[in-house]
């Protein structure tokens, strides 16, 4: 059996932090278990998050109107990216899971990742409009967001001042993950870790780690197929029709006026 390759992408700055203890747990547990684990600690290595013309070696295709996604596509075709983008797409490439590991800010990631995510996954490589979602260049990748949080659970329910975290995960998890084809699994949340005693720590840890021991056969989230959708990228008629008896919609985003389904950027469907 092939080894199992493991990317660990951890976007927080003190190594004192519970992030930084849910990375070491998840790098000792995984190699225990066989896997071969790369590490991406964005400020330790002080990535940069920033898009610019520096992204580009050699000569832009137009440098009077530079266009950031039709540059940055042509330098990936030619080899031109800048070496740091280089180096972590060869880690994403190698990777057959990918865990993000980083404290929720501001209802999504923390400023670092985002720029992680804009400089390395780029069109044609991360995604073409030909292929993406399902058909996407990582459909044979899993991934898994490990994210903490200042507020309460409670706070980010149906009832909670924060609302749904369901709806907050969509962004990330349908937007950036499943966009690239990426099977995403059922999110490992960490509420309230600060006001959290450290013996509750512990076992949050430990827990983690159980689930890391046989996380590569879990069942991924339900994301709506591109198949359900026509060339124009609409969901098809005869999709809509079938949908009118439903009582929920089948997606945070394609909830067709109806209710969201319960928990599906939280639990996978049984």
């Amino acid at each position: 059996m092939a080894v199992r390759r493991a990317l660990i992408v951890l976007a927080h700055s003190e190594r004192t932090s519970f992030n930084y203890a849910m990375k070491e747990g998840a790098v000792e547990t995984l190699k225990r278990k066989g896997w071969e684990v790369t590490e991406s600690d964005l400020y330790a290595m002080k990535f940069n998050p920033i898009i610019s013309k520096n992204d580009i070696k050699g000569k832009l295709k137009n440098p009077e109107n530079f266009q950031y996604p039709a540059e940055s596509v042509l330098a990936y075709k030619e080899g031109r990216l800048s070496p740091d983008i280089v180096a972590e797409q060869k880690k994403l490439e190698a990777a057959d899971l990918v865990i993000f590991q980083f404290p929720l800010q501001w209802f999504g990631v923390p400023a670092i990742l985002k720029g992680w995510f804009e400089r390395v996954l780029i069109g044609e490589f991360a995604y073409t409009y030909a292929a993406m979602y399902d058909k996407g260049p990582f459909r044979n990748k899993k991934a898994v967001l490990s994210i903490t949080t200042g507020g309460s659970g409670s706070m980010y329910s149906l009832e909670g001042v924060h609302g749904d975290m369901n709806i907050i995960l969509w962004p990330i998890q349908s937007g950036i993950l499943y966009f690239c084809g990426f099977q995403v699994l059922e999110p490992q949340l960490t509420y309230s870790i600060g006001h959290t005693p450290q013996d509750v720590r512990i076992q949050i840890l430990e827990g983690w780690k159980k689930r890391l021991e046989n996380i590569w056969d879990e069942t991924p989230l339900y994301f709506a197929p591109s198949s359900l959708f026509d060339l124009n990228f609409l969901m098809k008629k005869e999709i809509q029709d079938e949908q009118k008896t439903q009582k929920f919609g089948l997606s945070v985003g394609h909830h067709l006026g109806k209710s969201i389904p319960t928990d599906s950027q939280l639990k996978a469907r049984k």
